[in-house]
């Protein structure tokens, strides 16, 4: 091994420290990359140049060892081991991973160029948040490529109706009816920009078919408040970090009724223990709401400040209770799992939490405002 490929791992292992990560998880994390390393000076591949392609070869002959040495296969998702080593190393080297996709053809230069485009007229025209400009960058994406690697970069002005019913029935066999219904609508949006822009002739929006959504259908499922009440003493028996972070979430979204996000985006500032009031800020509007900061949602935050949430420079409330500590990505298949220990099952289709959760408390206290 090179004197530079020594110092690239102690520069790994420093890195994953300053994180936080595990000694086990760092040992691991550069073990496998030593590995990938050694791979890689027997081919004569640089790590700057390393591919998805390339990592996705080594994976295989990992495998292929792996089975070798022990004489069985490894389990499914045994990959993921070293393949998280290997992105951390990537990372570190090349600044980012996956590498952004490279313009091999005119098709590609042209889907790049339009959604580059798009994704500037929806944050300053239309001025919709980072989540939304994504899940509608995600379905351009995904009909651009879908479409021009049918008919290559000429074929995006000839798009016609039948293309668009063809594309929607592909869509239509992994969606349920309000998924596919966002799905037409995110399409609809694309393809006026697209006629609005000149890339497309005509304007095709309106012959985006949507499913029908029925009255009530999107009533989320209910709990009653024993099974509320069972879910909370249910979770407070847990002393981990990750049930007193689940036990504080819990008590936020029964108490409140706050949406995942403004819970997931609730920072640390944004609870003021000297006045009892907890600030909630509305993604959408902009605009934040204050409210009083009960005695069980201040306990249960109380603890988990104290004994649960670890050390980083994160600012968001509640964080990842495994290395790299940033804050959460979903809180539904945290809730599902507390529901199904407490044995509480929602009356009704699957959902968040309940009914009684989601009305927003009836606050009279003057802390209670949006600004």
């Amino acid at each position: 091994m090179s004197k530079s490929e020594r110092e690239l791992i102690a520069e790994l292992k420093a890195v994953l420290s300053s994180r936080r990560y595990s000694r086990v998880v760092i040992g691991n994390y550069c073990a496998y990359a030593q590995e990938f390393l050694d791979y890689l000076m027997h081919r004569g591949i640089l790590v700057a140049d390393v591919t998805e392609a390339e990592v996705a070869r080594y994976l295989c002959h990992a495998v292929a060892l792996f089975r070798k040495r022990r004489g069985r296969n490894p389990g499914k998702r045994w990959h993921e081991i070293p393949q998280a080593g290997i992105h951390a190393l990537l990372r570190l080297v090349q600044d980012q991973w996956p590498p952004a996709p490279k313009v091999t053809c005119a098709a590609d230069a042209l889907r790049f160029a339009v959604c580059n485009e798009y994704e500037t007229w929806l944050r300053e025209e239309r001025g919709l948040s980072r989540a939304s400009i994504d899940a509608f960058l995600w379905e351009a994406r995904h009909f651009l490529g879908w479409q021009l690697e049918r008919c290559g970069a000429e074929g995006l002005m000839e798009v016609s109706v039948g293309d668009i019913d063809r594309y929607m029935d592909m869509r239509a066999s992994k969606l349920t009816r309000s998924s596919l219904k966002c799905a037409a609508e995110r399409l609809r949006s694309l393809l006026r920009y697209l006629h609005r822009t000149r890339h497309i002739g005509t304007d095709l929006s309106p012959h985006v078919l949507a499913p029908r959504l029925y009255a009530y259908e999107g009533v989320p499922s209910i709990l009653e408040r024993d099974q509320i009440a069972a879910v909370l003493a249910s979770a407070s028996m847990d002393k981990t970090p990750a049930g007193l972070r689940d036990h504080a979430i819990l008590q936020l979204l029964a108490t409140y009724g706050l949406r995942s996000g403004e819970i997931r985006n609730m920072r640390i500032e944004d609870i003021d223990w000297r006045t009892e009031a907890i600030r909630v800020r509305h993604s959408k509007t902009q605009a934040y709401t204050y409210l009083p900061l009960t005695e069980p949602v201040g306990e249960a935050i109380l603890a988990y400040l104290r004994s649960g949430r670890p050390a980083t420079d994160a600012r968001e409330l509640f964080v990842r209770t495994r290395a790299p500590y940033r804050k959460l990505d979903k809180l539904y298949s945290m809730v599902r799992r507390r529901l199904r220990d407490a044995c509480v099952k929602p009356r009704g289709k699957c959902g968040p939490l309940s009914s009684a959760t989601r009305a927003r408390p009836n606050c009279c206290a003057p802390q209670c405002h949006e600004r």
